[in-house]
């Protein structure tokens, strides 16, 4: 039996679950994870301005369109809400599924949503996410993000879940060009 095969460590002490080692390793990387809870609350407040503005926006012109059409267009108004969860679901969907695997509060706080392997974030891993922390917040309370600080990876409880990891984006060492042979 193989190391990879028993789930235990292999001869370079690299923990190994179905074959394959996390990539993000908190005690041989710590400077991809100072800071990262921080950054992520911030990220979060400032995603939240972004999802809500388009919101309000949405709520003004329906009341608008309301009094203009003499109340009719206020029927409208039952479309609101759906109509913000799917935004804010597309929202992360499609920022953490882009080529740079962040939504915009995440990457003005320089951070980046990976799969525990090393991958980039996609489109359903996004959303996911999204409807994830917002169930456990809402049914378990706010205090489920006290998870993040009993980890060294800072994960939350949808990262475990999804097997996702955010970290510092502004840490990474460049890749060194390789040299021309011509």
């Amino acid at each position: 039996m193989s190391y990879s095969d028993s789930g235990d460590t292999g001869p370079q002490g690299a923990w190994r679950s179905g074959g394959a080692a996390h990539a993000y390793d908190p005690y041989l990387h710590p400077e991809l994870f100072r800071g990262v809870a921080t950054r992520r609350v911030f990220a979060f407040l400032i995603d939240m301005v972004v999802i809500s503005v388009p919101v309000i926006l949405g709520y003004l012109f329906i009341a608008v369109f309301g009094v203009v059409t003499l109340g009719i267009g206020w029927a409208l108004f039952w479309l609101a809400w759906p109509a913000s969860v799917i935004w804010a679901i597309v929202y992360y969907g499609a920022c953490i599924g882009g080529p740079s695997s962040a939504t915009i509060g995440m990457r003005v706080m320089d951070l980046e949503l990976r799969t525990w392997y090393g991958a980039p974030g996609y489109f359903v891993l996004g959303a996911t996410h999204a409807v994830l922390f917002w169930v456990t917040v809402s049914f378990l309370s706010p205090f489920v993000v006290l998870v993040g600080l009993f980890n060294g990876r800072r994960r939350l409880l949808q990262d475990f879940v999804l097997g996702t990891v955010v970290i510092n984006n502004s840490v990474r060492a460049p890749v060194p060009q390789t040299a021309r042979t011509y």
